[in-house]
């Protein structure tokens, strides 16, 4: 099943593409400053299995975003974190690289679903990019959200 609507491309000056191990600590130092729990040991894996993402600017090279996935069951894609570095943030890239993360899961015929737990202020943001988002957790001020692909 596949859900109706475009996904956001990136901006112009960004490219989002596979991590390589030489994005490594660039990945860990986003994830980091955005004050993300990240295991060194699971980046590194889901880099290998190229399920981290990247946001490269064209003009420096430099990762401004990454995303990194992991796939708890064999059928799930899960955001596991995502971010953006704070000079970039509300332009667009974080939608990019979850979007680009529904478009890696769609090409995967074993994939049916992309989900993602959250903070409650990024419901709008995930509802955008076509999950349906699910309470759970909200006394916590989290949120779950699946988008079948």
């Amino acid at each position: 099943m596949t859900v109706e609507g475009d996904l956001p491309d990136p901006p112009e000056d960004i490219v989002v593409e596979p991590a390589t191990r030489d994005d490594r600590l660039d990945v860990l130092r986003v994830l980091d400053a955005a004050m993300l729990e990240t295991d060194a040991g699971t980046v590194d894996d889901r880099i290998a299995a190229g399920d981290v993402l990247v946001a490269r600017s064209t003009r420096t090279g430099g990762v401004v975003g990454a995303l990194v996935a992991v796939r708890p069951r064999s059928d799930r894609l899960h955001v596991d974190a995502v971010a953006v570095r704070r000079a970039r943030r509300g332009r667009g890239i974080g939608s990019a690289l979850v979007a680009a993360a529904v478009e890696r899961a769609e090409s995967d015929p074993a994939i049916e679903a992309v989900t993602a737990g959250f903070a409650a202020g990024l419901t709008r943001f995930y509802e955008a990019l076509g999950f349906a988002v699910d309470a759970d957790g909200a006394a916590e001020g989290r949120r779950t959200g699946r988008r079948p692909v």
